[in-house]
């Protein structure tokens, strides 16, 4: 799925790390199961308990953020989109936003737009500090999607998505979920502490998953201000892409394939590539936030 090259992408909720913004609180990451994305896990338990996650990072949390406004030179059009990862996630973020503002009464919700940073190697968060290791995230005490994007290389390389532009949209599309969810009330509904296949964590990170196929399903007939459509129709070809960015990120899969260890579904966090490759279809082919409840389900 590729940005039509006219459209406009520019965004004021966007923006690149240009200084260290700190707090307490907890991160949602995209991945889960091993490795670096097994460390939010712990990141995650650890700020719910009461710690500091700056103190586990090894990270010092401090009170502004700076922010690099050449971003908004550099990302004009989707054709800046099509060729440039930081001016994909851009304009992902401001499709998304067209999109969940008119799905807001569907979803019920009081829509605010999430802010988004793009960041190099380390970043502090509302949520402290954490590193490029933990993957995209998300922050509900800041209400804001972390990304280094030198992680859709990783993506690829290590986790094995195929590298189209609707994977890397999905990533993007998973973290403004969590952004559908805190303003929903969920994140303070659920025990983040809980593993397992039907744990709240991975019924949480499988309704980001649903709530990025819902994108997906309205993203290609979203519009920028002066009515153009912002992304092309999707193809196969497109959800195929999709489809392996959500497999490549399933927990059984980061722990067995790329981490070489044995599966463990009781130490689950965001589901296995099936469910998570389940229930972004369940969303795009309805289309409706409605039908992303994953939880009321017995096993999502």
């Amino acid at each position: 799925m590729t940005f039509n090259p006219d459209t406009e992408i520019r965004s004021g909720n966007v923006s690149r790390a240009g200084g260290p913004r700190g707090g307490g609180g907890r991160g949602l990451a995209i991945g889960g199961g091993g490795g670096g994305c097994l460390l939010l896990v712990i990141v995650l338990v650890w700020a719910v308990a009461g710690g500091d996650v700056g103190d586990l990072l090894g990270g010092t949390a401090t009170t502004s953020q700076g922010q690099d406004t050449s971003l908004a030179e550099q990302c004009r059009t989707g054709a800046d989109a099509n060729a440039d990862d930081d001016c994909l996630v851009q304009a992902t973020v401001e499709s998304a936003d067209a999109v969940w503002a008119a799905l807001a009464t569907e979803a019920q919700i009081r829509f605010v737009e999430p802010q988004a940073l793009l960041f190099t190697d380390r970043v502090s968060t509302g949520c402290g500090a954490a590193t490029s290791a933990v993957g995209p995230f998300y922050c509900p005490a800041d209400r804001t999607i972390y990304i280094d994007t030198s992680f859709y290389g990783e993506l690829t390389s290590r986790f094995g998505a195929d590298g189209g532009q609707l994977a890397k949209e999905y990533v993007v599309a998973h973290e403004y979920g969590h952004h559908i969810q805190e303003l929903q009330g969920t994140m303070d509904r659920i025990d983040p502490r809980a593993t397992g296949p039907a744990s709240d964590s991975v019924r949480l990170e499988l309704q980001a998953d649903c709530y990025a196929g819902v994108w997906a399903n309205h993203a290609s007939s979203a519009t920028d201000d002066d009515g153009v459509a912002m992304l092309e129709p999707l193809s196969s070809d497109d959800i195929d892409s999709a489809l392996s960015a959500a497999s490549a990120v399933g927990d059984d899969h980061i722990q067995h394939d790329v981490s070489g260890g044995p599966v463990t579904p009781e130490t689950w966090t965001h589901g296995s590539s099936e469910q998570r490759r389940a229930w972004f279809t369940t969303g795009y082919g309805s289309g409706d936030p409605r039908s992303c409840d994953t939880f009321d389900v017995e096993q999502p």
